[in-house]
């Protein structure tokens, strides 16, 4: 490794500082580790691995260098994390353009975690270090989860975790709390091997049982998972499509009749009434049962022969738009506009096109989406009438990708929802991970929640979940399969529903303010001496992010 020459400041001392190809090199590795925390290898150590990789690539004290390492590490996660996009589209263009753009707010991190670090307070205090880094991330986080377009908040550090001890702490602050703790843990292992490197081993042990104790006391905490407003006996259809890949939605009645089937097929398990409601996915039924009296005869058949409701997902045209919708239909009797749930977040580019006539100008692959899909309103939850409880469950249900975005969910679960369901359509996707990753969001909804989710898709992965993210029955990928279970109906609310966007607002404000701190160090150095200061005033705590001297002239990098 090539070190920078620097001249000796106030206190005479020459510090190593990365080159900027290692720097490079650091990034890329943390970016692929990160990837490997979330689904399909779901290995969640390696997103403590992956940001501390990241940390030590950003020790070089510029906010444009810090904007580049943040670049490469999200290339380096986000091209493989959302593969899936070249999938459905068939061409490059999207899944590079995604990945770009969510990249670029790993870029904003490095560069204000440069500008953060300079601050007084956070430079002098190592616990300072670990907070303000955890801040900013979950900051730019918070704001990649929501703008533009609604957010794309894919790739969040806490859906890594719905394996680890850190899960427990999804009913206490959600996202927010869990992401904060995966940069936390990071930050000290990068401070471990910081202290390792000068040969201070007092400093890297105690930086490591901080970390061990942080990681592994929330395990002590309970998730409950008991009944408290009784149980519910689903069964789950995943009734499977013929292809793979974006032809698939031309097939829509022959799935809607895989899905009567697969109805049918449950009577092998259970007897005609013994369920209280069966699931379908979205899209099960996309010619809409409520207008095709042929699709109608099929669903009524089904629920008529199972014995029990069905909720499942259709789509509805207007002139120039459509609308994603998931109905109750119930045998005998149909189903009721009053009585469903449409889609409030379709996906940009996927679903719908923002300013079509602009991003075509780009790429004509815009225009395979043909039919723009309109957002719908009020609340995510659907009110179902069980026969055999005397009375309706309100059933939380959020579509596909809406899954990712906590508010919905909330929201749903405030209203009174009792069990969360998440109907999918993962046709277009192949073999890909996405489908996984989508379970991981609906595993951590679950925990976060306190309630018992199924995720149902038309090719899988398809699971039934307890109030404690456990899969329960998980079903394979393009297979015709079936699931059943009593699940738990919870009324009780977690302090993660009580704080709702708080957490997350508590967090943008003092990333601004550490930032704002930040800048304003830079400025004043800069009137008072004529110069950019490039290091804080005062020696750094003895375990730190930053293992150079303090104050010195520029570092010339000798690559």
């Amino acid at each position: 490794m090539v070190l920078a020459r620097v001249s000796g400041g106030r206190h005479g001392v020459a510090g190593p500082e990365p080159s900027r190809w290692w720097t490079v090199l650091l990034a890329v590795a943390g970016g692929l580790a990160t990837e490997t925390a979330f689904p399909a290898r779901s290995w969640w150590p390696m997103a403590y691995v992956g940001v501390a990789l990241l940390l030590l690539a950003l020790r070089r004290d510029s906010a444009r260098w810090g904007f580049v390492v943040g670049l490469v590490y999200g290339l380096a996660f986000f091209l493989p994390h959302v593969w899936w996009a070249n999938e459905a589209v068939g061409q490059p263009i999207g899944w590079v353009a995604l990945s770009v753009l969510e990249a670029v707010y790993l870029g904003v991190f490095g560069a204000a975690w440069a500008w953060v670090r300079r601050g007084a307070w956070v430079g002098k205090h190592a616990w300072a270090q670990v907070v303000g880094v955890a801040v900013v991330w979950v900051g730019v986080e918070q704001v990649r989860g929501r703008w533009p377009f609604g957010g794309f908040p894919w790739g969040t550090l806490a859906f890594s975790q719905t394996d680890a001890p850190l899960l427990r702490l999804a009913p206490v602050g959600g996202e927010a709390l869990v992401s904060a703790v995966v940069v936390a843990l990071a930050a000290l292992l990068a401070m471990a091997l910081v202290s390792v490197r000068r040969l201070r081993v007092a400093p890297a042990g105690a930086a490591l049982l901080v970390a061990a104790v942080v990681l592994f006391l929330p395990a002590m905490a309970p998730l409950e998972t008991r009944a408290e407003s009784g149980t519910l006996r689903v069964g789950a259809v995943q009734g499977n499509v013929h292809e793979q890949g974006a032809e698939a939605m031309s097939q829509a009645r022959a799935v809607a009749a895989n899905h009567a089937t697969g109805t049918e097929a449950l009577l092998e398990q259970v007897g005609p009434g013994e369920l209280d409601l069966v699931l379908w996915p979205e899209s099960a039924s996309d010619i809409d049962p409520r207008t095709d009296p042929g699709v109608a005869t099929v669903v009524d058949a089904a629920a008529r022969t199972v014995g029990a409701p069905i909720l499942l997902g259709t789509q509805r045209f207007h002139p120039e738009r459509r609308y994603n919708d998931y109905i109750l239909w119930e045998p005998g009797i149909g189903t009721s506009a009053e009585v469903g749930y449409t889609k409030q977040r379709p996906v940009p580019f996927g679903e719908y096109v923002p300013y079509r006539d602009f991003f075509r100008r780009l790429t004509p692959a815009v225009d395979l989406v043909t039919t723009d899909m309109a957002a719908g309103d009020g609340t995510a939850m659907v009110p179902v009438p069980i026969a055999r409880l005397g009375r309706t469950v309100p059933v939380t249900t959020a579509i596909c990708f809406e899954v990712a975005y906590d508010d919905l969910v909330r929201e749903g679960v405030l209203a009174g929802g009792e069990l969360i369901v998440i109907p999918t359509n993962n046709a277009s996707f192949g073999l890909t991970q996405e489908s996984t990753q989508q379970l991981a969001m609906s595993r951590f909804r679950a925990a976060e929640h306190g309630r018992a989710a199924v995720q149902i898709s038309t090719v899988g992965v398809s699971a039934l979940i307890g109030p404690d993210g456990d899969v329960l029955v998980r079903t394979g990928l393009f297979t015709a399969e079936q699931m059943i279970g009593e699940l738990p109906l919870r009324t009780s609310i977690t302090l993660t529903n009580r704080l709702g966007e708080w957490p997350a607002l508590v967090v943008g404000v003092l990333a601004v303010s550490l930032l704002v701190l930040g800048v304003s160090r830079r400025g004043a150095g800069a009137a008072g001496e004529g110069r950019v200061p490039r290091r804080r005033t005062g020696e750094p705590p003895e375990w730190a992010l930053d293992d150079h001297p303090t104050e010195r002239t520029r570092a010339r990098c000798v690559c």
